[in-house]
């Protein structure tokens, strides 16, 4: 302690802040300097001071000092707090020097792991007890959460700890709404009490207009509601918000950090979207519940040394806990906030495991039927895919009864291109192969299944009006792939068409599975669910 005391005493920190504590009133008589043992007994009389310089060099030391006046409940400590504390410390600091950024920070952690006290509540009110003119804009996927998160923050800057420990803060009385509020630093020039203008909190929910407002950190906290990713319009909108608004709201483009604080939900979340992009200056934090099912998620892999019995956190998260909440939740909510994979590891609606492949093609008199169903993408950067899907059943042999997956195309291609590619498709697979084309509603649907009929003339081809959602059409074909009767010829696209199964119906594609739907209807003689 008496160490600590004399480093404060040599630091710039201890000159700024010794006359706004009872110390004050210690003066030394006219022309007399204090020695440094009164200095000392003066500081361990004054303990604010040193929890002032503790809080100051550590945010972990901030966040247990303070953690009382935010929750009633007795913290229960994890390694992953004091670790996700110094990252962000270390982050936020180079933003305090006003360095270029090194990276912006993605962090994905199960729920009740006091991440949004964290990050969205403790975080901001550390650094404006470092660089009081720190901006912040805050987003969570409703306006309800984030202005939770910020009125805590703003109760904590209230309250009476705080302000024995950081008396020069305060939050301008004028511009106080929990949505957006400023900080005000008071100090001394020259004899006389100055106001210097700081930092503001604007609060808003992910997809609304920030307009006029810039952060010098900016914080994600869960972008996406569970309930809203089977929308794919919502998470189009996430996403696009967060390249075309947020992006734009930056003091400094080269320094302003960016931090994301979510579970996984979806492929195309917006984590899934950043991370599709690959981008280089990201820092992927990434801290599955259970190392046994997520394992393969753990980002930084060395974090895996913290881990107990496989665990992040073996009190909060025991596994009786986590068994409740994969019942709770099911296997695809459970997959995605606790494993941060938002599928289950074995496949969702599809039991991909379950797929045998073959080597060989089947001799013709195995063969009972044998057809090629076509999900068609509108134009090239539509951002779907076009699909061909080529599927037998077998008549004879040790797999009779069951189906065997032959071939899948799949491209992104303009109109021409498509119909060319389909047109030499047919041909290879020749005239025994019988096509399907799926139909969109609308006259546009029709005119298209149309054009493409007329230019496989020639050939046997169907048209499919599709009924029902890709969900309820994949729902029958997946029974027969999760009870062994599918089968897939090996091949180079194999990985790509076991990958859409893996998430589906999560998964940001589905163009494959629809097509292999299709066609298992038309093998089968089945009408599709409606």
């Amino acid at each position: 302690m008496a160490k600590l005391c004399k480093e404060i005493l040599q630091n710039s920190t201890y000159r700024k802040v010794r006359n706004q504590f009872t110390m004050k009133r210690t003066k030394a008589p006219k022309k007399k300097k204090i020695s440094e043992s009164d200095l000392v007994v003066a500081l361990l009389q004054n303990p604010g001071v040193i929890q002032r310089e503790l809080n100051n060099r550590s945010f972990y030391e901030f966040f247990l000092y303070f953690w009382d006046v935010i929750s009633s409940e007795k913290l229960v400590a994890n390694w992953h707090i004091e670790y996700l504390c110094n990252e962000l410390q270390e982050a936020a600091e180079r933003v305090g020097r006003g360095e270029p950024r090194i990276s912006d920070i993605i962090i994905n952690i199960p729920p009740g792991t006091t991440k949004t006290s964290i990050i969205s509540i403790m975080f901001p009110v550390w650094c404006w007890s470092k660089w009081y003119w720190m901006r912040f804009i805050t987003a969570s996927y409703g306006d309800d959460p984030s202005l939770e998160s910020a009125e805590t923050a703003r109760d904590l800057i209230y309250s009476s700890k705080f302000k024995a420990l950081y008396p020069e803060l305060r939050i301008k009385p004028d511009k106080a709404v929990k949505s957006n509020y400023r900080i005000e630093k008071v100090t001394l020039i020259d004899g006389k009490e100055k106001v210097l203008r700081g930092g503001n909190r604007l609060s808003t929910s992910v997809g609304a207009k920030a307009t006029g407002f810039h952060g010098h950190i900016n914080i994600i906290d869960d972008a996406n509601n569970p309930q809203e990713t089977l929308s794919k319009k919502l998470l189009e909108k996430t996403n696009y918000w967060f390249d075309h608004t947020l992006s734009n709201r930056k003091v400094d483009k080269a320094v302003t950090l960016t931090i994301i604080l979510m579970q996984r939900l979806h492929q195309n979340d917006l984590v899934g979207h950043i991370l599709a992009k690959k981008k280089k200056n990201i820092y992927h934090i990434c801290l599955p519940g259970d190392l046994k099912t997520g394992k393969a998620q753990l980002k930084p892999k060395e974090l895996e040394y913290y881990y107990k019995n496989d665990l992040l956190d073996p009190i909060r998260l025991n596994r009786a806990e986590l068994f409740e909440a994969k019942q709770d939740l099911g296997q695809y909510g459970y997959a995605g906030q606790f494993d941060q994979n938002p599928v289950p590891s074995k496949g969702a609606m599809f039991k991909v495991d379950m797929i045998a492949v073959l080597d060989r093609m089947p001799l013709p008199h195995e063969i009972d039927k044998e057809a090629r169903g076509w999900d068609k993408a509108g134009t090239k950067d539509a951002g779907c895919f076009t699909a061909g899907f080529r599927m037998l059943k077998f008549k004879a042999g040790e797999h009779a009864g069951k189906y065997l997956i032959v071939d899948c195309r799949r491209g992104q291609w303009a109109s021409e291109e498509r119909e060319t590619i389909m047109l030499n498709t047919t041909r290879a697979d020749g005239k025994k192969v019988k096509v399907i084309i799926e139909q969109e509603p609308g006259s546009g649907g029709k005119e298209s299944a149309n054009a493409t009929v007329k230019n496989l003339a020639g050939y046997s081809v169907k048209k499919e009006l599709p009924k029902g959602d890709k969900i309820y059409r994949a729902d029958p074909f997946s029974v027969q792939v999760n009870y062994g009767n599918v089968l897939m010829l090996l091949g180079d696209w194999n990985t790509k068409l076991i990958d859409e199964f893996r998430f589906f119906p999560l998964g940001k594609y589905k163009d494959q599975v629809d097509a292999g739907s299709m066609t298992f209807a038309y093998l089968t003689g089945k009408r599709k669910a409606k």
